[in-house]
């Protein structure tokens, strides 16, 4: 059982892949169509998808007559490049939209939007969406925080702060955290923690506290997650 454990939190997006379908973030698919079409996503858009994963948000994009094409550390998709959100194999202003979905939490914020900032050219939009914790982060162990992307989260009002610094103007910010709920329903739905964790003694007891402080983080609202569309500003 310590097996099961500890093969989730060395690959906790493989196991989300397993259980979820379609994106690996709150509000699927559906999230990423309303997040294209606030940031005006269209034929002929140059969209660079950073962090892309297996492509998804790249077919809802091409669906809609978009020029997509992503960017990701280990591309498993033709239409993807390997490269980094802090170091884009991308030239300067010769993109439209930027979409990253809960990816840059995983990064250093400052260095991802100021790459943003290069690649996008004149009335560029970026499109983002994250994982944000208002208030001291839960108290979970570290392996934890680090697999539900809660190492680098920041709040909500710090995200929209240091993408204003970059030089981007906000404009709009959506939250979702009825998506995170829902997300976390389906989760819950497939895994018995109890009864996993139940009989694994000291170790499954100290999981399952983790477990239940992420609950009432995540029912109070303390762990959400948001969107923002920004423009370049000029």
């Amino acid at each position: 059982m310590s097996g099961l454990l500890d093969a989730a939190l060395s690959n906790p997006w493989g196991m989300l892949d397993t259980m979820l379908e379609g994106p690996l973030h709150p509000g699927g698919t559906a999230a990423t169509a309303q997040l294209l079409d606030r940031a005006g996503v269209g034929p002929e858009t140059r969209l660079l998808d950073v962090g892309c994963g297996a492509g998804d948000a790249l077919s809802v994009a091409q669906d809609r007559g978009a020029d997509a094409i992503g960017i990701d550390p280990e591309p498993s998709t033709d239409r993807a490049v390997q490269g980094d959100a802090t170091a884009l194999p991308i030239k300067s202003g010769s993109v439209n939209v930027l979409l990253a979905e809960c990816v840059l939490c995983l990064t250093d914020l400052d260095a991802a939007l100021a790459e943003a900032n290069r690649v996008l050219g004149d009335g560029g939009r970026l499109a983002l969406s994250d994982v944000v914790v208002d208030g001291n982060r839960p108290d979970v162990p570290d392996t934890v925080a680090e697999a539900l992307c809660l190492t680098g989260a920041r709040g909500r009002d710090r995200l929209t702060d240091r993408v204003e610094a970059a030089g981007f103007e906000i404009q709009t910010v959506s939250d979702h955290h009825d998506d995170l709920l829902e997300m976390r329903d389906q989760v819950t739905d497939r895994i018995d923690y109890e009864g996993l964790l139940g009989v694994m003694g000291e170790r499954g007891e100290r999981a399952l506290e983790a477990i239940e402080t992420l609950e009432s983080a995540t029912e109070s609202g303390d762990i959400s997650y948001v969107s923002v569309v920004a423009t370049v500003r000029g």
